[in-house]
């Protein structure tokens, strides 16, 4: 893959809100990790997902009921991947290690991988944000074109409608599909992967063969297959769009840049920081609900520019890093409502699907 850097020589509005961020923190006494707000979120969401997860397996409901459940349940295991997994992974659930490294493992409980996810999402995308070629979150897909650069197809014309599907089955691709095909490949995308310890080969392999057991396996000896094949469908669809959806407002809306990545090296011309802003967009910051539920990535911009601050601070710090960018003259994105922001999704995924202009004088 090329090698891609930034102008992180002098990094003056980086420098200045850090100062700001680690004021704020040190005045208020308060420790960048999560807190109880992060711990009563656990403490409601993951009994909640083994309360429905019991409930479908041993209580006799009238299929509205049970599919209704199904739905709930996926939604449920998004928001415990939201909150608990997400802080955990970046290392900002807790100041102790292995508490991270424990909650971590929720990844591995809803079906992924946590060491994979890690390299994926903290490493590739957190540090290549929008760069095509190198971000795995806008890989190059004949289903979807993320960005200008990306190769049309004709099948892109109907993308904003059928990525609603490409959306709601991601999850069950994931889990299926794309871990195995990181892990055998060693390769996230462009880039090669992490080299991976016994133990962490170990860990993948018992917590797929686990889940495939508690998933598949015990629900179709205790519901049968059919109720259990309609039931996991649902918990999937559900569970798949929760996720996609929310990750996608935060990078695929109309405000955000994209980078290209070619066969040559290159060296982005702004510091770190100013690239997430550029490429980076928060919506509904007032919506408490909203907030609660996806763990704070409604402020995505708080999260890429520092991510191993837990999510429930995101609200507080985001005043400071909209006022350290309105001192250095940065453009701060944000979509007020997630209505407008999925809009916005939707808009720039229709314009993607246009075929592109030809210029005069190229045509033969």
């Amino acid at each position: 893959m090329p090698k891609v850097t930034f102008n992180n020589r002098q990094k003056p509005f980086f420098n200045d809100l850090k100062s700001r961020v680690d004021e704020y923190f040190e005045s208020h006494h308060l420790r960048k990790t999560g807190d109880r707000r992060l711990f009563i979120k656990t403490l409601v969401l993951v009994p909640a997902a083994l309360l429905l997860y019991t409930t479908l397996l041993t209580v006799s409901l009238p299929a509205g009921v049970a599919l209704l459940l199904c739905a709930l349940l996926g939604f449920v295991l998004a928001s415990i991947g939201f909150n608990v997994m997400h802080d955990a992974c970046h290392g900002s659930y807790s100041s102790k290690k292995w508490v991270n490294e424990l909650f971590g493992y929720s990844l591995n409980a809803l079906g992924g991988n946590a060491f994979i996810w890690k390299f994926k999402h903290n490493i590739v995308h957190h540090t290549y944000t929008n760069v095509d070629g190198v971000d795995d979150d806008i890989a190059k897909s004949p289903l979807m074109r993320q960005c200008s650069t990306q190769k049309w197809v004709p099948a892109h014309r109907f993308q904003h409608i059928y990525v609603v599907l490409v959306y709601a089955i991601s999850s069950f691709a994931w889990v299926a599909l794309m871990d195995f095909n990181k892990y055998f490949k060693g390769k996230v995308y462009t880039t090669t992967l992490q080299k991976m310890e016994v133990k962490d080969h170990v860990i993948f392999w018992i917590s797929k063969v686990l889940y495939v057991f508690f998933y598949i396996v015990l629900p179709i000896l205790l519901v049968g297959a059919g109720a259990w094949a309609l039931g996991f469908v649902v918990m999937h669809l559900v569970m798949g769009f929760t996720l996609a959806i929310v990750f996608q407002l935060a990078h695929v809306v109309e405000e955000t840049e994209f980078v290209f990545a070619g066969n040559d090296d290159l060296q982005i011309e702004n510091e770190w920081a100013i690239h997430q802003l550029k490429t980076t967009a928060n919506f509904a910051p007032d919506n408490k609900v909203i907030s609660w539920f996806v763990g704070g990535l409604n402020y995505q911009i708080e999260h890429h520019l520092f991510p191993r601050i837990s999510h429930v601070h995101y609200p507080a710090i985001s005043k400071i890093v909209q006022e350290t960018c309105r001192d250095h003259g940065i453009t701060y994105h944000l979509n007020p409502t997630m209505g407008q922001a999925v809009a916005s999704h939707f808009r720039m995924m229709k314009e993607l699907g246009r075929p592109p202009a030809v210029l005069p004088g190229l045509v033969s």
